[in-house]
């Protein structure tokens, strides 16, 4: 098992935030299926909207998940210092963009220790090559090995309430791509007549 050191998961913590940029541009495209293409490399992700605990503001974060007996489970893997966990124990309302839709929701952190372990596993199999970066192969490992291993995550349950329609939702920039087209298409034609 590796083990990472706290100066490492400190700069792998700023990567993820620079490359979750790109998967929320994804989502908003319309295009949060495309990412789900292949779970086995690229993991299973879904985007919360969620509120800043200090701000107030909606913040959105991409995140790994396994859907088990209709509730979703994501697991903060940097711990209780995750601003999205430490927001979602301040105001436990979401919203949730999944491939099959967008719904409100309301998170809670599962702590019992009796169901922890299973679930957890199932979300770090969801994460595609994400958990194997950090050393943890949930396949392969005993449940003493991925116990010792997640000691600092955080698991969280999201339970869906209602779903969403209207603007705001996955795919808010979609619009792109007819216009795109619009411009593109014109300028193939010209090119191709010269």
């Amino acid at each position: 098992m590796n083990t990472i050191s706290p100066s490492t998961e400190i700069k792998l913590q700023g990567i993820f935030k620079q490359f979750n940029k790109g998967m929320l541009l994804i989502w908003r495209l319309g295009l949060g299926q495309w990412l789900n293409a292949w779970p086995d490399v690229g993991g299973r992700i879904l985007v919360i909207t969620h509120t800043g605990r200090v701000t107030g503001l909606k913040r959105r974060t991409p995140l790994n998940y396994a859907i088990i007996d209709s509730d979703i489970y994501v697991t903060a893997g940097f711990g209780s210092r995750s601003d999205w966990f430490r927001n979602l124990k301040a105001n436990p309302q979401l919203e949730v963009w999944l491939p099959q839709g967008w719904w409100e929701g309301v998170a809670e952190e599962i702590t019992d220790p009796t169901q922890r372990l299973a679930l957890m596993r199932q979300v770090l199999i969801g994460s595609g090559i994400v958990a194997p970066m950090f050393g943890i192969q949930p396949k392969t490992m005993t449940d003493e090995q991925l116990d010792q291993v997640t000691k600092s995550y955080r698991l969280v349950r999201i339970r869906r309430q209602q779903a969403c329609t209207g603007p705001g939702g996955p795919g808010e920039l979609a619009w792109v791509w007819p216009l795109a087209t619009l411009i593109l298409l014109p300028l193939a034609f010209r090119r191709r007549k010269r």
